[in-house]
């Protein structure tokens, strides 16, 4: 077998910790990134085992770094620059009862890796020798494609499982073996979902709301019976993406927007701990309605648009007609006047709501394409404007 460790060094962030991890025993890459590599692609992340204290490691990789421990599971998480190394200390773990966090003690790397989601990510590469083990069926299950539980009472110990599960399912295209597909049945008919916490829920919502394919995430763990609250549809998610400008808002809720099967969902989103600024995106996004083509002023689309948050307009838009969406996402939100109150009340207007209802009138003139000319034109307009004549 090819060397993984040769793969690994071709990437930035891999040579990194290879330099690091030279000559300390007991360094494996693990999980995840170690199945990506067998698989030939570039991992997501780069998870670390150490059997031993994860400090020195840590301490080489740390060099101006931002470096968060955590004490209780003997792990940590190192960034720098574009690089993020978790790190654990190899354990095993136990569960007091289902749901409730592991109790951890010290272990060697074999015991670790047996206590995995699944058997393609119970694999450990030793950066010293290039050794890989792996549990029983892991190499089978990564050629076959098969998500593989590691034993029967793995969804019972820990259901987020069941959702990374689903996660992986989506990602890598694998699909679940019968047994596991039983398994997963019986838990979710069983209630270990109701075992977790909403904040967990929510936890494991938003990494599959942060996947590269966000909605197969979504459908997968609807498949799965982990969301009723969820109902996907891919087309208008995408629509709506579309429409949502490069480098703004939040992408993640407006997939979750699109994606819920109630239409108020503002209680269940405050129970997987959604901030209240997440919620009123998704609410606003939920609320604002479709938009059509017919009838509408440039004016009259600003004045239904304007404070509606990005995500809602591109998902109103998706739902609608995606020509007014864009127009308003891509140009009219982007007009204003060079004119102020202050010129206003310096040509004699008096402070007050006529102020704003003059202001509001010549920038629809503008808005409209009714108004010729600059700062003159508009104060002009503005002055012309009879009191309390805006625009309906």
């Amino acid at each position: 077998m090819e060397d993984l460790r040769e793969r690994l060094r071709q990437l930035p962030c891999g040579r990194r910790l290879l330099d690091a991890a030279a000559g300390i025993e007991g360094v494996h890459l693990v999980g995840g990134a170690l199945r990506d590599l067998l698989l030939g692609r570039v991992p997501r992340e780069l998870d670390v085992v150490v059997e031993g204290d994860v400090g020195a490691l840590a301490t080489r990789l740390g060099a101006a770094t931002e470096h968060v421990a955590h004490e209780r599971f003997g792990t940590a998480t190192v960034r720098s620059g574009d690089c993020r190394w978790d790190l654990a200390a190899a354990r095993d773990e136990t569960y007091a009862q289902p749901g409730a966090l592991p109790d951890v003690r010290a272990a060697a790397i074999g015991r670790d890796l047996l206590r995995r989601d699944v058997t393609v990510n119970a694999l450990a590469l030793d950066l010293c020798s290039g050794d890989v083990q792996a549990v029983e069926h892991a190499h089978e299950d990564l050629r076959a494609g098969r998500l593989r539980v590691l034993h029967d009472a793995s969804f019972g110990d820990d259901p987020t499982r069941l959702w990374r599960v689903a996660r992986y399912a989506a990602r890598l295209g694998f699909e679940l073996e019968p047994h596991t597909a039983a398994l997963a049945e019986q838990a979710v008919g069983g209630g270990a979902l109701a075992t977790l916490s909403g904040a967990r829920i929510g936890s494991e919502l938003r990494l599959a709301l942060s996947e590269p394919d966000p909605v197969a995430a979504l459908e997968s763990a609807v498949a799965l019976g982990l969301a009723p609250w969820l109902a996907p549809n891919r087309a208008l998610a995408q629509r709506a993406r579309e429409l949502l400008p490069a480098g703004e808002g939040r992408r993640d809720l407006l997939v979750l927007a699109a994606s819920l099967a109630a239409p108020d969902d503002d209680a269940l989103l405050a129970d997987l701990e959604f901030t209240a600024a997440e919620r009123a995106i998704v609410g606003a996004s939920l609320k604002t309605a479709a938009l059509d083509d017919e009838g509408r002023t440039p004016s009259q689309l600003a004045r239904a648009l304007r404070g509606v948050p990005v995500e809602a307009v591109a998902l109103a838009g998706a739902r609608g007609a995606a020509q007014p969406a864009r127009r308003w996402l891509e140009e009219l939100r982007h007009v204003g006047l060079q004119i102020t109150g202050d010129d206003l009340i310096a040509a004699g207007v008096a402070e007050g709501p006529e102020l704003g209802r003059r202001l509001q009138a010549a920038l629809d003139l503008r808005l409209d394409g009714a108004l010729a000319g600059g700062r003159d034109a508009e104060l002009q307009a503005a002055l012309d404007a009879e009191p309390g004549t805006a625009t309906p």
